[in-house]
């Protein structure tokens, strides 16, 4: 006789309230009269009533019933039971009472049930495993088993798992099963097999709503938003399909993905038509197409008359102002957020981080990580790097490292976080060493990582630790280099003055260079001078930006720098046509929670005169330390003007105005739109040791960190 399990209650265990209503009236029959044991049908009775209640304490009273009276081994009420304590939430107890059933009790359903609630539990290994034991008992799958075993072989996204799987629906003689088929096409988009998801699709003799869900979902996850659009469409031309909501909102997100407006105008009248905005799935959906698609306000509309928000609506609304760069109103909308009693959670935060750390509002972030931390959430690992990114892009490293230790169960995403803000800040020693401590922890990097990693080589000039990153990419982690990384590496060639290697490298590129990859060769080109090379860099800029007037001003400061003054008005006179203007140059300082902007020459602030002495006392100071202008930076200037301007860059003027307003020794952070001029750099580099302050300057491409008169970049940027 079996011992019962601890999980299984035993007849002693056997607790029956006669104030309980699940319990029929023959289990309180008088003291002086046996009551009559219970039937199948009646113990089966007492399972579906209590399948309403999902009441854990009336599933074990009636399980003990069952075992009481020997019926644990009749499948039927072993099924229902098993099922039962799964929609109750015990899953284990489930897997204990199917352990411990005598294996005549467990017919196909039984082990469908069982295999089902560990896919459903997120446990998809332990469903196969299932699947395959239960094969080695001689019992055949069915097509729920099929329906069941597949969804678990796409959680798990190893494509091998499906195959095999796929291979034993077709010699059960399972492959024209409508439920079957969809979820081999739902299995083969999670594998990011679109191919042969499209090749199941269009063989299947016959399709319902889910397989067209499972087709237009797939397209979608799998970034094929145009098809997903014209897959959508084919639904709509069905007349015995009709789509919901799963429909509907796949569709409006991939109208948002490819910029689709148009079209998702379109989808939202058919929502309306269809009164299926009393979904908010479908009402998100909407937002966020809205939001993607730059119809802030459409989407603003939306979001006023679309009744109860949920945390959900919030974020969508939230992450559709980042989308926008409108980074201030998504950190003003977490706090109405929370005006309205709507909690934030982990999204919302990172959403708001995100902002924060667009504008560099230092403050503003530190404000969110003290709600973060009185929330609860502060043991997110998505909370985690995105403090991280927040600090960093801050200019506080110091407060990024701190948040990198601060997370338990680190995952890709938080190193990754933490090698950006190394690489952004020009530590290069710290980016390579914490790469190589997340392999020994068993982490394997992914696209992201080695981007950052691969930056980091190119800012400090380590061109054999980028080559043997890179080629270890497919060998190694197997992940083909992309657009990102082919720029880094071209960066790194070319920053060492190595042009020749570096077009070489673009020329064998098994994918189409695109801007960001000549973006990379153009910069070297002008950093080193090699106008020929840069002409063709910028000519193919001009054809895949057009829009771009970087490209041109970059070409146009080319020639001036060799005296080619005519080609130079040429190529701003093609700016002028296409209609382009050069950004102007700004720079920006926060004190006390203001932010003051700056442009070159400029005079419109109050303290004007203070801020030009202080930049005349700060000129004879380094001039003093041995600072010779480099005027080759001045390019748009002449003659006596040259060194003159130099003095007037707006990185320049807004130092000036944190030295004379913050408090002494406290650390300057500077933000500049532009990449700073070579000239500025050496200045910053005196000042960090005369007024033995640390300057941080975030340009639009890196920070430089200033101390004692020296740059973490090494001058090499």
């Amino acid at each position: 006789m079996k011992v019962p399990s601890p999980l299984i209650p035993s007849k002693s265990h056997i607790a029956i309230h006669s104030s309980s209503t699940v319990l029929p009236k023959f289990l309180h029959a008088p003291h002086h009269k046996a009551p009559s044991p219970p039937t199948p049908t009646q113990l089966n009775d007492l399972l579906n009533t209590a399948s309403q209640t999902r009441n854990i304490r009336h599933v074990t009273q009636i399980h003990a019933q069952i075992t009481t009276n020997g019926c644990i081994s009749i499948p039927s009420l072993l099924n229902r039971l098993l099922s039962l304590y799964a929609k109750c939430g015990h899953v284990d107890q489930s897997v204990a009472l199917f352990s411990q059933a005598s294996d005549g009790s467990k017919n196909v359903v039984t082990w469908t049930s069982l295999l089902t609630q560990q896919s459903h539990a997120n446990k998809p290994f332990k469903a196969l495993a299932l699947f395959n034991q239960m094969r080695r008992t001689g019992i055949y799958p069915n097509h729920f088993t099929f329906s069941a075993v597949l969804p678990a072989c796409a959680e798990t996204m190893v494509l091998s798992n499906g195959e095999q799987i796929h291979c034993l629906v077709i010699e059960h003689g399972f492959g024209s099963d409508v439920f079957v088929g969809s979820a081999l096409v739902d299995m083969y988009a999670k594998c990011s097999r679109m191919d042969a998801a499209q090749k199941m699709f269009d063989e299947m003799p016959e399709r319902n709503l889910v397989t067209w869900n499972s087709m237009v979902v797939g397209l979608l996850q799998n970034k094929f938003f145009d098809r997903a659009v014209l897959v959508f469409r084919e639904v709509l031309k069905r007349d015995a399909v009709a789509p919901d909501e799963v429909t509907f909102s796949s569709a409006l997100s991939a109208c948002g993905n490819n910029g689709g407006s148009e079209f998702g105008r379109q989808v939202h009248g058919l929502v309306v038509k269809r009164n299926l905005m009393i979904s908010s799935y479908v009402k998100n959906s909407l937002l966020d197409m809205y939001c993607k698609c730059g119809s802030l306000d459409d989407a603003l509309r939306q979001f006023r008359t679309s009744g109860v928000r949920d945390v959900v609506t919030w974020n969508v609304m939230m992450m559709g102002f980042v989308h926008n760069d409108k980074f201030e109103e998504a950190c003003h909308y977490l706090s109405f957020m929370r005006s309205e009693d709507v909690i934030p959670d982990e999204v919302s935060f990172s959403t708001a981080l995100h902002a924060t750390a667009s504008i560099s509002a230092l403050s503003q972030g530190t404000s969110i990580h003290n709600q973060i931390l009185k929330s609860g959430f502060v043991s997110s690992t998505c909370i985690g790097s995105a403090l991280i990114m927040m600090y960093a892009k801050c200019g506080s490293l110091a407060d990024a490292t701190r948040a990198f230790e601060e997370i338990k169960g680190r995952t890709v995403v938080c190193w990754s976080a933490m090698i950006t803000a190394f690489q952004q800040h020009g530590c290069a020693d710290q980016a390579i060493k914490m790469f190589e401590d997340m392999l020994a922890e068993g982490t394997k990097p992914d696209y992201i990582t080695l981007v950052s990693l691969l930056s980091a080589c190119s800012h400090a000039g380590r061109i054999d630790k980028g080559y043997l990153y890179f080629n270890s990419m497919s060998k190694i982690y197997g992940i083909n280099p992309g657009h990102e990384h082919y720029a880094c590496m071209v960066d790194l060639l070319g920053r060492a003055g190595r042009l020749d290697e570096a077009k070489k490298l673009i020329e064998s590129m098994p994918i189409k260079a695109d801007s960001t990859v000549w973006g990379a060769l153009l910069g070297a080109c002008s950093n080193h001078r090699n106008l020929e090379l840069g002409r063709e860099a910028a000519d193919r800029l001009f054809e895949l930006q057009p829009d771009n007037p970087g490209n041109y001003v970059l070409l146009s400061n080319m020639y001036s720098c060799e005296g080619r003054l005519k080609e130079a008005d040429e190529v701003r006179r093609l700016m002028s046509v296409n209609g382009l203007k050069k950004e102007p140059g700004c720079s920006w300082v926060d004190i006390k929670n203001t932010t003051f902007v700056f442009t070159s020459h400029d005079r419109s602030h109050t303290m004007t005169r203070e801020i030009y002495e202080m930049l005349g006392q700060l000129e004879e100071l380094v001039k003093k330390k041995g600072y010779v202008p480099q005027v080759q930076f001045a390019v748009n200037s002449i003659g006596e003007y040259k060194e003159r301007n130099l003095w007037h860059h707006s990185e320049r003027l807004a130092l000036a105005f944190a030295l004379l307003t913050l408090p002494n020794g406290a650390p300057v952070r500077i933000k500049k739109n532009l990449r700073t001029c070579g000239d500025c750099h050496t200045v910053m580099k005196f000042a960090s040791d005369i007024y033995k302050r640390e300057i941080v300057v975030r340009d639009v491409n890196r920070f430089h960190r200033f101390t004692e008169g020296q740059c973490t970049c090494g001058d090499y940027w």
